[in-house]
């Protein structure tokens, strides 16, 4: 079951007792396991602890998670509420992701844990509460939905969607940069839950490839409201009162918003899914190298590298239309997230390929519409001025461009994660380099993770990139 660093090897015996005294399994699925256990005995004695978990495991009644912990020693911190925790998905700037299941309904959630050591900052609990509020107005199949947000003591939590794929981060990481009409459907697809979000006044704030999953039937889903902002909130909110003058991702910043996060508007998210595009298109963002500093300065004033550096047959509408989201001028770009979904659904529609447009709130279905929508922006883009172009150096007038190939099927491409992906956490690592979480969020200072110990809870401190050394300890037992 893999290795447990520093803690004393336990029989089969002590192993047993904490499965019983954990909860997690009940005592009659228990002894049946058990009775065959014991008929292998009397051939050859079981004397590997490791061997019993992986039988339970196997017999459906406990998982590897579940079954690591208790290795370690660990039997309480397996419930939370009404759910029985499954398995530690990921951790990031202001909260751990577990899988769980209701105890109940047996129905698998994301459960998103506030650590304790944020509670000594009411304005962290504050924020919390307003991603469940932010993500309990949105209903929409492009939206990771939310269930329930309770707490049980002091650990305060947010029941959310439970999403079985990959993330458009670890999706290219691990296959590579993605087939065209793929990347545009699934931007496309972004697209129109981030439009959703719009009309009910909420701006997001932080989309990245990362916070983007695709589901195994190849559904975009938008995560993580932990930034968002409604239209008008009062610019005393919860960043400010955190001293919190930057919120976002510095390789997917809009430049209006390393300025001022709080004043942005709705472009600078179409920026950000701009550069979420160039990822999926190149295997990088646009400036994957430099400091945190010097990669806002970059989004402030320098174009990205041309997209032909990586993709020398790139079709070059679609690449303009990407160049146009990464507009450094809110309104050089595509000015809703309606239109960038339309520019997307006319390309895919010109180019032949077939989309799933099934989004309860509509708004790139029609496909006549939609191509009118390409033609009219590259019109615009051609008489424009100051905006980025899509035309290969050297190049004269654009050439037509036969797009992917014929009998590409998005349902076949590789990115679709049809089979055994590992279920992802809306709090995984954002840059292609390999560097954490770059979420810039001021000067706050934040706990990392302590080794997992003896004492320490099962609810884990998240890791938070900060400048400071500075280590909180993790909650004790009870």
């Amino acid at each position: 079951m893999g290795a447990r660093v520093g803690m004393a090897r336990r029989t089969v015996d002590n192993f047993l007792d904490l499965v019983r005294r954990s909860g997690l399994v009940e005592r009659d699925q228990l002894e049946r396991v058990l009775l065959h256990l014991k008929k292998e005995a009397d051939r050859k004695p079981i004397t590997d602890p490791d061997y019993v978990a992986l039988r339970l495991v196997e017999a459906g009644l406990l998982s590897r998670w579940q079954c690591e912990k208790l290795l370690e020693g660990r039997h309480k911190g397996f419930f939370l509420g009404k759910y029985k925790l499954l398995d530690h998905l990921g951790t990031g700037g202001m909260s751990s992701v577990y899988l769980a299941e209701h105890l109940l309904m047996q129905r698998r959630v994301a459960i998103k844990v506030l650590p304790r050591a944020r509670l000594e900052d009411s304005s962290y609990l504050a924020r919390f509460h307003r991603e469940a509020q932010a993500a309990a107005a949105l209903d929409h199949r492009n939206i990771v939905r939310a269930y329930d947000v309770d707490n049980d003591g002091d650990v305060h939590y947010l029941v959310m969607e439970y999403v079985e794929g990959r993330d458009l981060l670890a999706l290219v990481k691990e296959d590579g940069p993605l087939d065209y009409p793929v990347a545009a459907d699934y931007i496309r697809q972004a697209a129109e839950g981030i439009a959703h979000a719009h009309q009910a006044g909420l701006i997001h704030r932080d989309i990245k490839p990362a916070n983007l999953l695709v589901d195994r039937t190849g559904v975009v889903k938008l995560l993580d409201l932990g930034l968002a902002r409604f239209t008008g909130e009062d610019l005393a909110s919860l960043t400010v009162a955190n001293d919190e003058n930057v919120l976002g991702t510095a390789d997917y910043l809009a430049p209006e918003q390393a300025l001022d996060s709080h004043g942005v508007d709705a472009r600078a998210d179409i920026y950000s899914l701009g550069c979420a595009f160039y990822y999926l298109l190149t295997g990088h963002p646009p400036f994957p190298t430099g400091t945190l500093p010097q990669r806002l300065m970059m989004h402030q004033r320098d174009p990205p590298p041309s997209i032909y550096d990586d993709r020398p047959d790139a079709p070059e509408d679609l690449v303009e239309i990407c160049l146009q989201m990464m507009a450094k001028k809110p309104d050089d770009r595509p000015q809703s997230a309606s239109e960038v979904a339309e520019l997307l659904a006319g390309w895919l529609a010109a180019h032949g390929r077939a989309f799933d447009s099934g989004s309860p709130s509509g708004g790139s279905s029609g496909k006549l519409a939609a191509a009118a929508a390409v033609a009219r922006r590259q019109s615009d883009s051609a008489e424009g001025s100051g905006k980025l172009r899509a035309g290969r150096p050297g190049s004269g007038s654009a050439p037509q461009h036969p797009g992917p190939k014929a009998g590409s099927d998005l349902r076949r491409h590789p990115g679709y994660p049809l089979g055994g992906a590992r279920p992802v956490s809306p709090t995984a690592s954002d840059t292609a380099t390999g560097a954490e979480r770059q979420t810039v969020e001021g000067p706050a200072k934040s706990p990392q993770v302590p080794a997992f110990g003896g004492d320490v809870d099962l609810i884990a401190e998240p890791a938070v990139e900060t400048r400071s050394d500075e280590q909180e300890e993790a909650p004790k037992l009870d």
